[in-house]
């Protein structure tokens, strides 16, 4: 009965109505030519119509055009996010688990990323960029109404743009499931990732991306850094705390599986970001150019940084560190990366790794939470604090774009703190709520047979390796 429920609920949540969106048409103007041979008495009656029309001419925007070189790039970075989370966050998670749960980790990612692009194109795009209000947008373009392939998102189709944020959707709730690893039912995986992308996803993005509350209060954001990051850091920590830590954890040791894969699913992280960040731009132009060096600059500075600290405090250098590092630099430089300069691109990165690694290591100790592949330390606070240091850091003097006329430094802080205590308040009440609903339905965790035992078996039936 539970499962039945539970797919009732997730059947119920596409069940809404398309309606017609019209656009505006194209105005043609015609240009007239006067004749020489007009006499003198009629000469300025001729010119008094051309007069009137210059001023409504100059004051009509143009209508925008398919740029075919925007459309290209903006194809190939959509494909590059597709990379950094199947097989690049699927890989990078799969890696850190036991090996009796590698399936589980790469199935709920692999799932969840299919799961999200069909609610994205039912009901996600529409609430999340269609006009609507502070919070949430409407449903004038539910089941992709009114999109063809005429429609235009600035100079790219609207669908290339449509699909770049539904990837951008489908990842999110990826990075959620490591924090609850391990331990959590595949149902009850899926009914969370469809109901937080619904309730948590879709309002921040509408309230960063869309024209909501965020924007119209200038909170800067350039690819996600608290749509995506804090969001699922926070939503990954509360289903840490609400499941309780895995059997044996703190007395049992639970390495990671295979390094080899973790460093493989970092570097295709690495590499699929760029089109994460890059393509945020919507354009192949000189921002995109300067995104591209901040992204990479700020990534290898979070590297140096991690590996410099374990080797001060722990002796060694770590592989592990240095993957960890790599992601806690790519989440950092993500709401930055179109308002820094490269020198403060590598300021943010090296002090990401130190942010992190304490949230890593001091703080979920003090804390005691079992967040099992470290979600709310690395995305969580590396997000937080690229999201506050970007409006530090984009100030001219210091090598940024500048601000918003009128806007000082201190202004700009504190909008970006706003915007990030706006995020952490509004998915930490949704998760509590959707957890316990989720828990009502379907139960959220596996029995302590099946989590012994490994989900791999348990929930699905496989096995990662037949040695």
């Amino acid at each position: 009965m539970k499962k039945i429920l539970s797919m009732l609920s997730l059947v119920a949540l596409i069940g809404l109505a398309a309606t017609p969106v019209s656009y505006a048409e194209e105005t043609v103007t015609e240009t007239i030519t006067v004749q020489e041979t007009v006499t003198p008495e009629a000469a300025p009656a001729a010119e008094a119509p051309a007069a009137e029309a210059a001023p409504a001419a100059a004051e009509a925007e143009p209508a925008p055009t398919l740029d075919v070189g925007n459309t290209a790039f903006m194809i190939i970075a959509t494909v590059l996010v597709i990379l950094m989370t199947i097989p690049g966050l699927a890989l990078f998670y799969g890696g850190l688990v036991r090996q009796k749960n590698m399936l589980s980790v790469l199935m709920q990612v692999f799932v969840v990323f299919s799961l999200i692009s069909v609610l994205w194109a039912a009901y996600g795009y529409s609430m999340a960029f269609s006009e609507g209000n502070a919070i949430v947008g409407g449903l004038s373009k539910a089941f992709l109404s009114g999109i063809t392939t005429d429609s235009l998102s600035g100079t790219i189709p609207e669908y290339v743009f449509l699909t770049f944020q539904m990837i951008f959707a489908a990842l999110t709730p990826g990075l959620i499931v490591g924090g609850f690893a391990e331990r959590m039912k595949f149902s009850a995986v899926l009914l969370f990732t469809a109901l937080w992308v619904t309730f948590a996803y879709i309002p921040i993005a509408h309230m960063v991306w869309g024209g909501g509350y965020l924007a119209e209060l200038g909170a800067k954001d350039f690819a996600g850094g608290t749509v995506v990051h804090i969001n699922a850091g926070v939503a990954a920590l509360i289903g840490a705390l609400m499941l309780g830590k895995r059997i044996g954890y703190g007395k049992e040791a639970m390495p990671p599986h295979s390094l080899v894969m973790t460093m493989i699913g970092a570097s295709l992280l690495w590499v699929g970001w760029f089109g994460f960040n890059v393509g945020s731009e919507l354009a192949a132009d000189a921002t995109a150019g300067m995104v591209l060096v901040n992204t990479q600059l700020a990534t290898a500075a979070a590297v140096i940084g991690w590996i410099l600290a374990e080797w001060l405090f722990r002796g060694k250098p770590s592989m592990l560190g240095a993957a960890s590092g790599a992601v806690a630099g790519l989440v950092a430089i993500t709401p930055a990366c179109g308002f820094v300069g490269p020198m403060g691109s590598i300021i943010l990165g090296f002090t990401a790794s130190f942010v992190s690694l304490w949230g890593v290591t001091k703080l979920k100790g003090a804390l005691g939470y079992d967040d099992s592949l470290d979600v709310f330390g690395v995305h969580g606070l590396a997000g937080i604090w690229g999201a506050v240091g970007t409006g530090v850091l984009m100030a001219p003097g210091l090598g940024g774009v500048g601000y918003a006329e009128g806007v000082t430094m201190g202004g700009q802080v504190t909008t970006q703190i706003i915007a990030v205590v706006v995020t952490l308040i509004w998915t930490g009440i949704v998760s509590v709520i959707l957890y316990k609903v989720v828990d009502a339905v379907v139960g959220l965790r596996v029995s302590e047979e099946y989590e012994r035992e490994g989900l791999d078996t348990t929930e699905h039936g496989e096995r990662a390796y037949s040695l």
